[in-house]
């Protein structure tokens, strides 16, 4: 099930289940996972991509292990808010797993990820991380960003009801 209002969304969450977060690249997929109050995202790894088999094999290894109960894929927007060919790529991407049985019940949604990589960058350099290791982590450091903006907006959502 693919929402792409966050609110939706939020109605479709099953409780006490984690949401993960991911950074979809043109290389790579980065991947955050929730705590199960959905308050805090942590950065789990980095998925060097292959075949969309072997991607999404992983991916569903990390959602049955983690016990997650919905998916948020950060959508690279323009600066202008327009969608251009990444986002149109993410998309695809999120319907492709939506068909597999393991992602079939999940609940998926979108979240606008401009300046996330930017903003994981600066937490890095600002930890005095080495380029080495920043090249290593930035993905899914940027897919804890992308989850702990859905999230700040599900407990927003949650406390106007």
């Amino acid at each position: 099930m693919i929402f792409d209002d966050i609110v939706e969304l939020a109605r479709a969450l099953p409780p006490g289940r984690a949401l993960m977060g991911l950074d979809f690249g043109t290389k790579t997929i980065g991947v955050a996972v929730s705590d199960r109050l959905l308050a805090s995202a942590t950065p789990l790894e980095t998925i060097k991509r292959q075949k969309f088999t072997a991607d999404a094999a992983r991916l569903a290894e990390i959602a049955s292990h983690r016990e997650i109960g919905g998916l948020i894929l950060g959508l690279p927007r323009n600066m202008d808010g327009s969608e251009g060919p990444r986002a149109q790529s993410t998309r695809a991407f999120a319907r492709n797993l939506a068909r597999l049985p393991a992602f079939a019940d999940l609940p998926i949604s979108f979240w606008d990820e401009r300046l996330s990589t930017i903003a994981a960058e600066k937490a890095l350099l600002e930890a005095d991380t080495t380029r080495k290791r920043r090249a290593e982590v930035i993905d899914h450091v940027a897919a804890g960003y992308i989850l702990q903006g859905a999230l700040d907006r599900l407990a927003h959502l949650k406390g106007q009801t």
